[in-house]
């Protein structure tokens, strides 16, 4: 299932009429700090898997 242009226009929509335009780029910087968490956590435990082996 993938989304098209309409459905990604509305879900924007939606996220700006709920959070205003003033919180979407504190939204959008704190989604990059956890992504970049989140990626920091996977090597780790990528990394320490393999030294266990």
């Amino acid at each position: 299932m993938s989304l098209g242009i309409t459905e990604i226009l509305l879900i924007l929509v939606i996220i700006l009429l709920l959070f205003g335009s003033k919180k979407i780029p504190e939204l959008a910087k704190s989604l990059g700090k956890a992504k970049q968490e989140f990626k920091n956590a996977q090597k780790s435990a990528e990394e320490e898997n393999s030294e266990n082996k």
